[in-house]
């Protein structure tokens, strides 16, 4: 592997680390989806802009980049209120093991926009992880909605990634970073506005909400979302995808530690988790030996 492309694998797995903790942070914090994403969001474009000030750089965009930032921003946005979703009707470790399924569904999306070929191998892949899930369905059934709001995370997200493939050919991490998360807060405020309202209720925040969602918003948002995007420039969209499901990993593991016997499934759970991720294992060192064909 060349050193600067294992430099920016490395990378990406210290990324992923750091996204396992942001599902510590979204059971820590103690609001519902929609306004943790919301205050995720707009606290993140505030850094990212920061970033854009002290920088000196510009954010001058074409119309047609705009209009793609507008759909990816609303694609993230939905991904995460899915995501802290399944988090809030289940726990960490069945939200992140659902996100598990994003390679099975990367490697659907991927050959439509990248013009290639469906590799039968990632689909034979994708058909052993939703094996290993029909295991944990039939045994985690009081988690039944948390896993379906975590499968629709996991396929936005990998959408999400895609679009980044062919979007970051063309415009700057930065740039691509501070409008989709504006575009995303902009749907969310839309979304709450003409639903619910702002109420003190649901948007209260106590100082550990506060602090949390600081850290998730700096580090886990902005920081991690302009580099992971800049990543995408040496990496494909399915390596990305591939090692973000290595998330569970990290994140269940952390959960354990923190959350002790709130995170403690049953056996065949495991079993299923383990079946996932030794596949999706499996598929990254395959995909590390043969080499990629070219979009």
């Amino acid at each position: 592997m060349p050193k600067t492309k294992l430099k920016n694998y490395l990378h990406l797995h210290f990324l992923v680390f750091i996204w396992g903790f942001t599902a510590i942070l979204g059971a820590l914090i103690h609001l519902s989806a929609i306004p943790l994403v919301w205050y995720r969001m707009l606290f993140a474009v505030l850094f990212v802009f920061l970033y854009f000030v002290l920088k000196k750089k510009s954010l001058i965009v074409d119309k047609k980049g705009l209009i793609k930032f507008l759909i990816s921003g609303i694609i993230i946005a939905l991904h995460w209120i899915f995501f802290f979703s399944a988090i809030k009707v289940s726990n960490v470790s069945v939200a992140l093991v659902s996100m598990s399924t994003g390679a099975f569904f990367t490697s659907l999306i991927e050959p439509l926009f990248f013009k290639r070929r469906l590799n039968p191998l990632e689909f034979l892949f994708g058909i052993i992880i939703i094996f290993g899930l029909y295991i944990i369905f039939n045994v985690e059934t009081k988690y039944t909605l948390g896993i379906i709001y975590g499968l629709t995370a996991s396929f936005l997200s990998a959408l999400f990634t895609v679009l980044n493939g062919l979007y970051i050919k063309q415009y700057r991490a930065g740039v691509l970073s501070f409008y989709q998360l504006f575009f995303g807060v902009l749907f969310i405020t839309f979304y709450i506005l003409v639903t619910t309202g702002f109420t003190f209720k649901e948007f209260s925040l106590t100082a550990s909400d506060l602090v949390y969602l600081l850290i998730l918003s700096s580090i886990c948002t902005a920081y991690a979302f302009i580099v992971s995007v800049k990543i995408m420039e040496h990496l494909t969209p399915y390596t990305v995808m591939l090692t973000i499901n290595l998330e569970p990993v990290y994140g269940i593991i952390l959960a354990m530690i923190i959350f002790g016997e709130e995170e403690k499934m049953s056996p065949q759970f495991y079993i299923g988790a383990v079946i996932i991720l030794i596949t999706v294992l499996i598929n990254g060192l395959i995909k590390n030996r043969k080499p990629v064909l070219p979009y």
